[in-house]
């Protein structure tokens, strides 16, 4: 059976609707409870769910809509772990302002119509994850949100995962209990057991196709974070490659028939970003040692890079291009995008590439700086553009 792979791909988050903004505001103020805003939320599933397959995806996620942002509830809902404030060294770039922003074209946490703009005092500060206790899941996590979309389109349903790199990079050592852990490779192996009951759960109920989202392994690209890991004692290539393994044990045992897809991007919340450069020195350890199905790349300006580091790709490797920015909300020229698909075939065969954003469009609740309508035209526009490619 052939493992889900689909022209026209899309990452995962979505522009919350205003009133599901809204239910979140009044739960978080206790004025309304856990199963109320769960009906806001399937409400507004269904509905996006249907929106998507209207405009020719056969893949459809549920928009992260259940979701804080991209990774806080998927890791909140495991054991042994505290949800800590990060600090400004962190914080992610912003764009100049949300005027010049709209009229071009990622942070670390994966838009709505907000005009509200960024000045000089505007800073998005990622919190950061603590291990206390020992590592842990008395349950599957996110295969009830699984089960609940695919029982509303006849589409693929896809899940999105937070890498598992996210529960250690922001103080490395210092963030695992060395009580709890006095071997720092226990704590990996406790995290690989996490993932692996997690995937095989979402194969349980149906899943065969799984996202991993890993910002942070573009952190590596950074003089910036990478001196955030030297300050934490470690060498930085040697922790990234690490972090290739702890994902790699994390997929091993996936089912010959699902396909692991892993977005690296460089970061995304109200359309800023925390890395810039393109994946050239990273690309030997992370594009050509992940053992996943495809990769989902960040392509939507020059801040990425050229397609240079596609050539580290193993031979059979899928990768869907993310060609059409989710920070702002300008519409990409079909030809463009086109001419863009042939330069990079010119590395990785035609038939093993996709197209898709390069990003979540909200990776947090507030989402970027672009409408609701910018948004589906220019999910029309990855569907189109792939028909016209991929005939």
């Amino acid at each position: 059976m052939a493992k889900p792979f689909f022209r026209a791909d899309q990452v995962g988050s979505l522009l919350r609707p205003p009133e599901l903004i809204a239910a979140r505001a009044q739960f978080q103020k206790g004025q309304i409870s856990t199963a109320a805003l769960r009906q806001q939320e399937d409400a507004a599933i269904a509905d996006v769910a249907r929106e998507q397959s209207e405009i020719g995806f056969d893949v459809v996620v549920d928009g992260e809509f259940r979701r804080e942002n991209w990774w806080i509830d998927f890791v909140q809902g495991l054991q042994g772990v505290e949800i800590r404030e990060g600090n400004a060294a962190q914080a992610f770039v912003a764009p100049r302002s949300a005027t010049t922003a709209s009229n071009q074209e990622h942070d670390e946490d994966h838009g709505h119509n907000h005009n509200h703009g960024h000045d000089q005092g505007w800073k998005y500060v990622p919190k950061n994850v603590v291990t206390t206790g020992r590592l842990g899941a008395s349950k599957a996590i996110t295969a009830p949100d699984f089960s609940y979309l695919q029982s509303v389109t006849t589409g693929t349903a896809k899940v999105t995962l937070p890498s598992p790199t996210r529960l250690h990079f922001h103080g490395g050592r210092a963030a695992v209990s060395s009580t709890v852990y006095p071997d720092i490779e226990e704590f990996f192996a406790d995290v690989v057991k996490v993932y692996r009951a997690e995937i095989a759960a979402l194969e349980a109920a149906g899943c065969r196709y799984i996202q991993i989202d890993d910002p942070l392994m573009t952190y590596f690209i950074s003089e910036r974070m990478r001196a955030e890991v030297v300050a934490a004692g470690d060498n930085a290539d040697q922790r990234l490659q690490r972090y290739v393994k702890l994902t790699n044990d994390c997929i091993a045992m996936r089912g010959s028939d699902t396909a692991i897809g892993i977005h690296v991007c460089r970061g995304n919340s109200k359309s800023g970003w925390i890395a810039e450069g393109g994946y050239e020195r990273n690309a030997d350890a992370v594009l050509g040692g992940l053992k996943v199905d495809h990769f989902l790349l960040e392509y939507d300006d020059e801040r990425s890079g050229d397609f240079a580091p596609l050539r580290h790709v193993p031979r059979g490797v899928k990768v869907v291009l993310g060609l059409v920015t989710t920070k702002f909300g300008q519409l990409e020229n079909t030809k463009d995008l086109v001419r863009r698909i042939d330069d990079a075939s010119q590395i990785i065969p035609l038939e093993n590439l996709a197209i898709s954003p390069q990003c979540g469009f909200a990776s947090t609740v507030e989402g970027n700086i672009i409408t609701h309508g910018d948004q589906w035209r220019k999910l029309e526009r990855v569907v189109e553009v792939a028909r016209q490619v991929w005939a």
